[in-house]
C-alpha cells in the first residue's frame, strides 16, 4: 500500500470516528436546506434548485476553508504533521489525501440532499447527473486546495482564522451562495464575478436547474481546475511540518497568486456579462418553477368552451390540471392561492402579423430611435398587454434573429418571438419601396436583411433553404401589385409555386401577402398555409373561401391595419388614445405620431392611404370567411402608421366583432387557431394540461363584451406572474 493510499486511508477513518465532523458534513447543511426551504417556500415550486445549490455551495465553502484550512493548521499546531516528518512520506500525499478525504465525505450528503430535493420538494432529478457529479467534485477539490494554500501561509490557528474570515464571508454573502444575487446592486454583482464561489453556484445552477452540461460550464470548470492545480503546486513549496517554522509575511501574496484564474475571469466576466446573464435565466427559470392555484374563476380554453366556475393548477411553468367544479385547497395541492371571482382567464393572446423594425408612428428625432432596444421593448409592450406571442412577417434578418434570441431565451422578458421573413417579393415589388430613395451601398444592405428577389425558381428555392439554416420559422411572400399611383412589380406566379414547394419540403409554413382577389386566387393554387389580408377593395368571391376551408388554409385579415390607414387618411389621431396604448407606448412615439399627423407634412402621406384600402369590404370579407368555416387567425400588421406595437389583437378583436363574427370565434382566432398557424399548437393556445401557462387574468366576460380583454389583472408567462410595472426597466437593471 503506497503512502498516497495509506494517508488517505487514516483520514477517512479518523474522520467517520469524529462526531463533530459528522455533524458538520451532514447535519449542519440539513438544517440549513430545510431552513432555505421554508423561507422560500420551496414546497411550492421553482426555489428549490437555487435552495439546494446555495446549501451545497455552502456545503463546499465550509469543507474547503475550515475542513482542510483550519483543520491542516491545527495539526502543524498541535504537532501531529511533525510526526509524519521522520516517516517516510513527503508533503505530497498529505495534501492529495485531504482532497480525497474532504470528496469521500462530501459527496453522500449532497446526494442526499438532490433527493430530499426531489422527495419532499418535487425537483425533478437531475438531467446530467455525470456532470453534476464532476463538478460537484471539482469544486470540492478547489475549495479544500485553496484551503491548503491558506494553511501553507499562515503562523498561527488565530491568523488561519482571520485570512479565512476575509475569504470566506464575502463568498458566503455576496456570491449568491446566501442572498440572491440579483438583488444585489449592481457593481457588487460585477465584483461577484471576481470570487471563486461565484463560478460554484453558476455551474451548478446551470447544471441542476436548466440541465446543463458540464461541457457547457466549461469555463467556470477550468477556472476550479486551475486553481486546483496552483493551490496544490505553492502548498507543497511552501509546506511546513512545525509550528516553529515561519514564512514570512511576503508568502501571504501567494494566496493572489492563485486567485489569478479568477481574477482573469473576473475581468472577462465583468464585460461579457455571461454569468450575469446565465444567473438572470436561472432565476426565471425560478419564477416560473412556483406552484400556483387560480380559482373561483371563468375559464375560456381556447377551444370555445368556457367553465363558467372553475380552476387552473400550474406547476413548473405548465398547467398540471384544470377544474370543473369543485377546486382543492391551496393547501393540499402546496399552492399559492390567486382569486379569480368575477374575472375569466384566457390562453395567452397572439399575434401573426407584426414588423418590429417599424415603430407604428413618427419620431420628431431619428436620434430617438434604436432598432435593438426598440424591438425589445416592442416584445415588452406586447406581454404586458396580455399577447404572449408574436411571428414578424417582414424585419432585418441579423437584427430579429438577435432579438429573437435574447428574448426567447429569458434573457429579456417579452413576448415570444417567432420570425417569418425576409419577404420574397419581386425586383422592384413591394417591400423595395422603403430603399428605392437611398445611395445604392446602403440600399443593397437594407434588401440584403429584410427582401429576397429571387429571378428563378431554383434561385427560390436556394434563398428559402439558407433561411431554414438561418433557423426561421416561417416563409412569406408578396403578391400584392398595389393600386394607382401606388403600383409594384408582381411576383411570378411560377416562382411563388417553387418557394411554397421548398418551404413545405422544409417543413415550413408559408403565407402569402395578398391585396386583390386575383392574388388570393393564386396564392390558394400555390398551396399556402395562410392568407394575409385577403383582398383590400373588392369582394373576395364564396367559391374561392370554399377552396381554402377544403385546402385547411388560414386567413388572418388585419382590419387593425385597414382601420388605421382609414383614420390616417381622414387625419383622425383618436386610436392613440385608447387607455392601454397609452399606458405601453412610449410618450415621444405617441406625441410625435399626434403632431406629424395633424400638421401638413403629413398632406402627402394622408393623400396616399385615401382608397388604399376599404375597412368595410374587409369586413364583409371575414364575415363570409367565417360563414364558409375558413380557419381564421389574429394579426395587425404593427409597425404601419398608426398601429403601434402593444396591444394590437385587443382591438382587431373589436373589429372582427363590429364585423359580426361572435366573440368566441374572435378569442379562439386569437389563441388556438393562432398557435395552429405557428405550429405549436401541442404546447400553447390552450388552457389544458401539459401546456405551458400562458395565460391573462381580466376582470369581466369577453365572451359577452369582446372590450373586457383589455381590462388586465394579470398576465403569466410561462408560469411565471409578470410584474408588469417592470417590464420597461429591463435595460436598467
Amino acid at each position: 500500500m503506497n503512502a498516497y493510499t495509506a494517508h488517505a486511508l487514516i483520514n477517512i477513518k479518523l474522520t467517520f470516528r469524529d462526531r463533530t465532523v459528522i455533524f458538520f458534513n451532514y447535519a449542519f447543511p440539513l438544517i440549513f436546506f430545510f431552513m432555505f426551504g421554508s423561507l422560500n417556500n420551496a414546497e411550492r415550486g421553482g426555489a428549490i434548485v437555487t435552495v439546494l445549490t446555495m446549501v451545497l455551495t455552502i456545503g463546499i465553502l465550509g469543507t474547503g476553508f475550515f475542513g482542510a484550512g483550519i483543520r491542516a493548521v491545527a495539526d502543524r499546531e498541535q504537532n501531529i504533521l511533525r510526526r509524519f516528518k521522520v516517516a517516510p512520506i513527503s508533503p505530497a500525499p498529505i495534501l492529495v489525501s485531504s482532497l480525497v478525504t474532504g470528496l469521500i465525505n462530501f459527496l453522500p450528503g449532497a446526494v442526499v440532499m438532490v433527493l430530499l430535493s426531489h422527495f419532499l420538494y418535487g425537483m425533478p432529478f437531475p438531467k446530467r447527473w455525470l456532470s453534476l457529479f464532476l463538478f460537484l467534485s471539482l469544486g470540492v477539490i478547489s475549495f479544500r486546495a485553496l484551503g491548503m494554500i491558506i494553511a501553507s501561509v499562515v503562523n498561527s490557528m488565530q491568523e488561519s482564522t482571520i485570512v479565512i474570515q476575509l475569504l470566506y464571508f464575502p463568498m458566503l454573502l455576496l456570491s449568491g451562495a446566501t442572498i440572491p444575487l440579483s438583488i444585489l446592486p449592481n457593481w457588487i454583482q460585477i465584483f461577484a464575478q471576481f470570487l471563486p464561489a461565484s463560478y460554484l453556484i453558476t455551474g451548478l445552477q446551470g447544471i441542476l436547474g436548466r440541465g446543463e452540461t458540464l461541457g457547457q460550464n466549461m469555463w467556470s470548470a477550468a477556472a476550479l481546475v486551475l486553481t486546483t492545480i496552483l493551490a496544490l503546486f505553492v502548498s507543497m513549496k511552501l509546506f511546513r511540518w512545525e509550528k516553529d517554522e515561519k514564512v514570512p509575511a511576503r508568502s501571504k501574496l501567494w494566496i493572489v497568486a492563485v486567485l489569478t484564474p479568477f481574477l482573469i475571469s473576473g475581468i472577462y466576466q465583468s464585460k461579457s456579462r455571461e454569468n450575469l446573464t446565465k444567473a438572470k435565466l436561472v432565476e426565471r427559470l425560478e419564477r416560473r418553477g412556483r406552484t400556483i392555484l387560480i380559482r373561483n374563476v371563468r375559464v375560456f380554453v381556447g377551444d370555445g368552451k368556457v367553465i363558467e366556475s372553475g380552476g387552473v393548477l400550474v406547476k413548473n411553468g405548465r398547467i398540471d390540471h384544470v377544474y370543473d367544479g369543485a377546486i382543492p385547497d391551496p393547501k393540499d395541492v402546496k399552492a399559492d392561492a390567486v382569486e379569480g371571482s368575477g374575472k375569466t382567464l384566457i390562453p395567452g393572446l397572439i399575434d401573426v402579423h407584426v414588423h418590429l423594425g417599424a415603430p407604428g408612428g413618427f419620431l420628431l428625432s431619428q436620434g430617438d430611435a434604436d432598432p435593438y432596444r426598440d424591438m425589445a421593448r416592442e416584445l415588452a409592450a406586447y406581454l404586458y398587454s396580455g399577447i404572449t406571442a408574436v411571428k414578424s412577417v417582414g424585419d432585418p434578418l441579423d437584427a430579429i434573429l438577435k432579438v429573437r434570441r435574447q428574448v426567447n431565451s429569458g434573457e429579456k422578458l417579452g413576448a415570444e418571438l417567432f420570425i417569418c421573413g425576409p419577404l420574397f417579393t419581386a425586383v422592384g415589388g413591394h417591400g423595395t419601396e422603403y430603399f428605392k430613395s437611398l445611395p445604392d451601398n446602403i440600399r443593397k444592405n437594407l434588401e440584403a436583411q429584410f427582401v429576397r428577389t429571387p429571378q428563378t425558381a431554383e434561385e427560390a428555392r436556394q434563398q428559402v433553404d439558407a433561411l431554414k439554416k438561418d433557423q426561421v420559422d416561417g416563409i412569406k411572400a408578396i403578391l400584392e401589385s398595389g393600386m394607382a399611383g401606388m403600383l409594384f412589380n408582381r411576383l411570378d406566379v411560377a416562382v411563388l409555386k417553387a418557394i411554397s414547394e421548398e418551404a413545405h419540403a422544409q417543413n415550413l409554413p408559408i403565407v402569402v401577402h395578398t391585396g386583390a382577389v386575383r392574388d388570393v386566387e393564386d396564392a390558394v393554387d400555390a398551396q399556402a398555409n395562410g392568407i394575409e389580408h385577403g383582398s383590400m377593395r373588392e369582394p373576395i368571391p364564396q367559391a374561392l373561401f370554399a377552396r381554402m376551408k377544403a385546402a385547411g388554409i388560414a386567413y388572418d385579415p388585419t382590419l387593425t391595419v385597414f382601420e388605421a390607414m382609414q383614420d390616417l387618411a381622414a387625419g383622425k389621431t383618436d386610436l392613440l388614445d385608447r387607455p392601454l396604448l397609452q399606458q405601453v407606448g412610449p410618450a415621444k412615439l405617441l406625441g410625435g405620431t399626434k403632431d406629424f399627423i395633424r400638421s401638413e407634412k403629413s398632406a402627402k402621406m394622408r393623400e396616399g392611404f385615401k382608397g388604399f384600402a376599404d375597412l368595410a369590404v374587409a369586413k364583409q370579407n371575414l364575415l363570409h370567411a367565417w360563414q364558409a368555416g375558413v380557419m381564421l387567425v389574429t394579426g395587425s400588421d404593427a409597425g404601419n402608421p398608426m398601429v403601434l406595437h402593444g396591444p394590437t389583437i385587443h382591438r382587431e378583436m373589436q373589429l372582427w366583432v363590429e364585423a359580426g363574427i361572435p366573440p368566441t370565434v374572435a378569442l379562439r382566432a386569437a389563441t388556438e387557431s393562432a398557435a395552429r398557424l405557428l405550429r405549436t399548437d401541442r404546447r400553447m393556445g390552450l388552457i389544458r394540461p401539459g401546456y405551458e401557462a400562458s395565460m391573462v387574468l381580466i376582470s369581466g366576460d369577453p365572451v359577452k363584451d369582446i372590450h373586457a380583454t383589455e381590462n388586465i389583472q394579470a398576465v403569466y408567462f410561462k408560469g411565471e406572474r409578470v410584474d408588469r410595472s417592470e417590464l420597461f426597466n429591463q435595460d436598467k437593471q
